[in-house]
């Protein structure tokens, strides 16, 4: 059975009206949960968009670390050459490899980090040891650390002074006074 249409002369324009408020809200319903959605995936295309940047910076952060190592043992390499082979065609050959490795890693973004002389940071600085100098400043560099645009790769190793004997004495009398 077919129901009957709604018509003034039945009587129903309440129920007219009730139908149309009703339509009204589902239609308001629906199109505020479109909107939602469509905020949802332009929010998530934004997400995977910086993932995916995100991943291929990663990928190459998880390169140059593997590769650091090696770039340390040519460091050390060079620092232990014989004075009497220091100029010879070998050792230049590999001082171009190694200006190559260093080239490559400044390509992708790869810098030293600044240490010796610096304030201590542990950001940027691992503590080794301590020594007599100036106190809170970085006084010798055991291994290099690098970062990668603003990102630490590898916190340099240092050393950091930590004062000198009688600098505190000296502010103790000082303020004494």
């Amino acid at each position: 059975m077919a129901e009957e249409p709604v018509t003034p002369e039945n009587g129903n324009i309440d129920s007219i009206k009730k139908a149309l408020a009703e339509a009204n809200e589902r239609a308001e319903n629906n199109l505020a949960g479109w909107q939602r959605e469509r905020a949802d995936f332009s929010n998530y295309k934004k997400r995977i968009e910086q993932e995916k940047a995100d991943l291929l910076n990663y990928a190459d952060a998880e390169m140059i670390k593997s590769v650091l190592p090696v770039v340390d043992d040519m460091e050390r390499a060079f620092s232990m050459v014989d004075h009497k082979i220091k100029d010879s065609s070998w050792v230049e050959g590999f001082r171009q490899i190694q200006r190559k490795l260093q080239d490559i890693l400044r390509d992708h973004g790869c810098t030293e980090i600044e240490c010796i002389g610096q304030p201590f940071d542990p950001n940027l600085h691992e503590a080794v040891a301590y020594e007599e100098g100036d106190e809170g400043a970085v006084i010798s560099e055991h291994r290099k650390g690098y970062r990668m645009k603003d990102k630490v790769l590898r916190a340099a190793q240092v050393t950091v002074g930590k004062g000198r004997p009688g600098e505190n004495n000296n502010n103790e009398n000082s303020s004494g006074k």
